[in-house]
């Protein structure tokens, strides 16, 4: 059982604590374990029990590599790049296997995504359900698949994001605004789709 005390550190502190008392892990695990979970569902379909394993598979590297922790940076940033890595790994080994795959899909999230967008009033007439948006994801590059689901489903800053895939945040930038377009693309010919069907 953890020390009440570490309920009260920052995830910084906790992870240097980690050195010294495998339990400051428990409380990381227990902050971050269902985000992490839905995360990695989100960016790679995958089942539960198979997003559980690779989940597990990523605190252990997290583990195993506390120590490599700078704690003048954000701890989040770094597990999700750990937890990242392993998704993307185990995705591209299971590819074939998961030819029709679903996608976890948070509609208010891509809601707010394409509000945020330039033409608002237009994307505001479109009705998506969370399948629909899945579907939309699944259709989506890798990349254009994670920037969007880190920056709107998992709410991360654009110097998060640039953490987590290690690319400079004016290029995630890039990305994102080119994920979102071709995201609203690929929503608009849904839309559409739906309307002739």
């Amino acid at each position: 059982m953890p020390p009440d005390e570490y309920q009260n550190k920052t995830d910084e502190e906790l992870a240097q604590s980690v050195l010294k008392d495998a339990n400051a892990l428990v409380v990381l695990i227990r902050r971050y374990e269902s985000r992490l979970l839905s995360y990695i569902r989100r960016i790679s379909g995958s089942s539960v029990e198979d997003a559980e394993d690779i989940l597990q598979e990523s605190f252990m590297d997290a583990y195993k590599h506390i120590a490599n922790f700078d704690p003048s940076l954000k701890f989040s940033s770094w597990i999700y790049r750990i937890v990242h890595n392993r998704t993307i790994s185990a995705y591209r080994k299971k590819k074939k296997e998961m030819g029709d795959m679903s996608i976890d899909a948070d509609d208010d999230a891509f809601k707010r995504m394409m509000a945020a967008g330039d033409d608002t009033a237009r994307m505001a007439d479109q009705n998506l359900t969370a399948e629909m948006v899945g579907k939309i994801l699944k259709q989506l590059s890798e990349r254009d698949r994670n920037v969007l689901v880190l920056a709107y489903m998992e709410e991360k800053t654009y110097d998060e994001i640039s953490d987590i895939l290690r690319a400079p945040p004016g290029t995630v930038a890039t990305w994102i605004r080119r994920a979102k377009q071709k995201f609203q693309k690929s929503a608009e010919q849904f839309e559409l789709a739906n309307k002739i069907i």
